[in-house]
């Protein structure tokens, strides 16, 4: 069994290519290292393309799919999902949880419809990337990490959530409102709160 189809047995987080807007190739390649399994949405096929992304499945209406038949071949062996009511972040999610993925990175999701994403996270780790910030879910409600000197972060949850914040020179309890940006000091930096968070980091 060769190491590429090792890895398409679903053991690396799949990517969801929705929106490449305010992202470059240089950001979204360290995510192919492991050749993951990629889909991506109709309008955003010729920019994955021209990127020398190797598309698995296309998530396209009917009629771009027999406007575009001609991909199944050049593109040979991807394959073409069916949406409709343009849907295409429930058609990739639901393939995936279908198909046994266990994580996926979701590029171009606005990360202020995070709660659309609350039923499939039973199934799915996901992270989101909304240009230019990358956010990963604490589901538990603790985190903790070593940021470097001046490091910028986004906590996004619910309005008026409550997340404590040990920095190594402060102790503080933050209200969240729309885009709650902190800057962090040099250390270990502990967050804690009642329910899920998401934090963002700039990529």
């Amino acid at each position: 069994m060769s190491s590429h189809h090792f890895v398409k047995e679903q053991q690396e987080p799949a990517l969801l290519i929705l929106s490449t807007e305010g992202l470059s190739f240089e950001q979204v390649a360290p995510l192919l290292e492991w050749v993951p399994t990629v889909l991506v949405a109709q309008s955003e096929v010729d920019q994955v393309i021209s990127w020398g992304i190797k598309i698995d499945l296309i998530l396209a209406e009917m009629s771009y799919q027999q406007a575009n038949f001609h991909l199944l071949e050049e593109q040979y062996p991807v394959k073409f999902v069916g949406v409709s009511q343009q849907d295409f972040l429930q058609e990739g999610l639901q393939y995936l949880i279908a198909t046994k993925h266990g994580a996926v990175n979701i590029i171009g999701y606005p990360h202020s419809e995070v709660e659309y994403l609350l039923p499939f996270m039973e199934f799915l780790d996901i992270v989101i990337w909304d240009a230019p910030l990358r956010y990963f879910p604490i589901k538990s409600g603790q985190f903790k990490k070593w940021f470097s000197e001046g490091t910028q972060i986004q906590l996004h949850a619910p309005e008026g959530t409550f997340i404590e914040v040990k920095s190594p020179d402060s102790n503080e309890l933050i209200s969240i409102k729309h885009a709650t940006i902190m800057e962090l000091p040099e250390g270990s930096t502990a967050f804690k709160s009642n329910g899920l968070f998401w934090v963002g980091e700039f990529v």
